[in-house]
């Protein structure tokens, strides 16, 4: 697990995504699983927001175990998510600076697996991590994912 004890050291990127979180799991959370699994992999942190110097700072989720049990209860249900790739060691809760954020740890998903979407539907739930955004990908980005799987 990353050491966040220097959290406004790190910086939103290719592989580090923070969400404020403090009204709950956020809807985009799986636009970014969904980018970072067919990428190169990434950190989600929940309960950390980016300044405007874009440094970041924890801002103290009121309820981290059940933002974790809520997250695991949608990641393994294949009508939201398309595949689970995680596992427990992947999903922690860290105090930094007194304060609790949750750490989702994504790994690149193996070419077996990809693409890892959400919903229903690979050709509209399907994403890519560029810089610090999380793009949907095209259909020929997506039809080339299920061809390297052997499904199309």
């Amino acid at each position: 697990m990353r050491d966040l004890t220097d959290l406004e050291g790190y910086r939103e990127g290719n592989r580090l995504e923070a969400k404020k979180a403090l009204g709950g799991l956020p809807q985009s959370i799986w636009e970014t699983y969904s980018a970072f699994a067919n990428t190169e992999g990434g950190v989600i942190l929940l309960g950390a927001e980016e300044r405007a110097d874009r440094s970041l700072r924890a801002v103290d989720l009121p309820d981290p175990d059940g933002m974790i049990a809520e997250f695991w209860r949608i990641v393994c249900d294949p009508a939201r998510v398309s595949c689970n790739i995680l596992e427990k060691k992947h999903v922690q809760k860290q105090i930094v600076g007194g304060k609790h954020i949750v750490v989702i740890t994504v790994p690149a998903a193996v070419r077996g697996c990809r693409p890892v979407y959400i919903g229903k539907d690979p050709f509209t739930g399907t994403y890519r991590r560029r810089g610090e955004g999380d793009f949907r990908c095209s259909p020929e980005e997506v039809s080339a994912m299920l061809r390297a799987r052997g499904l199309r």
